[in-house]
């Protein structure tokens, strides 16, 4: 299969083509590379060496899509801090420009597009455990707006077209494009650096949480997969045991990482987003490709890059890893506009 995808270049992208490739598949990306600049280790992988539209989504055409047999579509504003920034430009690129990627897609004639919406969408839904059917209550701007683009994608369905929809549950675990603003890669890299396992709640929310390479793998069988298995569904991406309460991250990193000590930050407190979420679906019709990446594996791979790297936590806490911070710092230095596109380059600015 010859596929597009969309942000092949960051945290879930760069994680996402070898396993393409490695099934045999071309892909091709889009991405502005943004976060050149948070490449964590020496190279971005394979991402680097596939061909790149190099087309901020809001740009892209369907001349741009024609021969693709699949768009995987991960580009986007990646969570809720980077959403609350201007809730207006997170409408413009998380909902809108994502449905008319999937427009121009079907004027394409591209017959299958895989979006990555979240288990936000569901808000604050608490102890119960919430599968698909449950309803949508999505809290902050970010959640709002993969819940409008899940709507305006599955509008497009027809005969021909067939949208299906990957709710990720809160990613971790190591990428070349690596993101520090997630709960488990954060707290590891504290332990790391420290040997403190900093808490910024109070421990008592609940996470589903998912491994980056098993959301990759999950685009992977939903691109493979008979267009009946597929057409107009969702799918919570994350497996059912692996929804864990913040503290129970925090131990598990504490258990890894020698030495080290739990710690609340000063003023931690509640968390809103607090809820339980089923992955069985996707592991009953995929079974190939349910999530099978645990924290304490993933945890002992973060901490044994950290130890090679030696990341400080002004770099994992700043500009560097993460993203609302990163961008931030483009957009003072003049390299980025504050819609997030890159400065167009001229004599008297670096490019972006």
């Amino acid at each position: 299969m010859r596929i597009l995808i969309t942000g092949h270049l960051g945290y879930i992208g760069t994680a996402a083509v070898p396993i393409f490739l490695e099934a045999g598949h071309e892909v091709v990306g889009c991405d502005t590379d943004l976060f050149r600049g948070s490449t964590f280790g020496r190279h971005p992988g394979p991402a680097a060496k596939v061909p790149n539209l190099g087309l901020d989504i809001r740009d892209l055409q369907p001349d741009h899509l024609a021969g693709f047999d699949a768009v995987v579509h991960l580009a986007g504003l990646s969570n809720h801090p980077l959403g609350n920034r201007d809730p207006a430009v997170t409408d413009a690129i998380n909902h809108r420009a994502a449905v008319r990627v999937a427009a121009a897609a079907k004027r394409a004639g591209v017959p299958r597009f895989a979006f990555s919406s979240s288990c936000a969408n569901y808000g604050a839904s608490g102890e119960e455990l919430i599968d698909e059917t449950a309803p949508f209550a999505p809290l902050l701007p970010y959640g709002q707006s993969k819940v409008d683009a899940e709507r305006g994608i599955a509008a497009l369905a027809d005969d021909g077209f067939s949208p299906v929809i990957l709710r990720n549950a809160t990613a971790f675990g190591l990428s070349p494009r690596l993101r520090f603003d997630l709960v488990v890669n954060n707290l590891t890299a504290w332990a790391c650096a420290t040997g403190e396992v900093l808490l910024k709640s109070d421990g008592t929310p609940w996470r589903p949480l998912v491994h980056v390479d098993d959301i990759s793998r999950a685009f992977l069988a939903v691109c493979e997969a008979p267009r009946e298995d597929i057409h107009l569904q969702a799918f919570n991406i994350g497996a059912t045991e692996a929804n864990h309460r913040v503290i129970e991250i925090a131990q598990a990193v504490a258990d890894v990482v020698p030495g080290t000590v739990l710690r609340f930050a000063p003023g931690a407190g509640p968390d809103r987003l607090n809820y339980r979420v089923s992955g069985d679906k996707f592991a009953r019709r995929f079974p190939h490709a349910a999530p099978r990446r645990t924290v304490r594996e993933s945890v002992e791979e973060l901490l044994e890059a950290c130890l090679r790297q030696r990341p400080t936590p002004e770099e994992f806490e700043g500009a560097r890893y993460q993203r609302l911070a990163h961008l931030n710092a483009l957009i003072a230095a003049g390299r980025v506009t504050p819609d997030y596109r890159p400065v167009v380059l001229t004599r008297d600015r670096v490019e972006a």
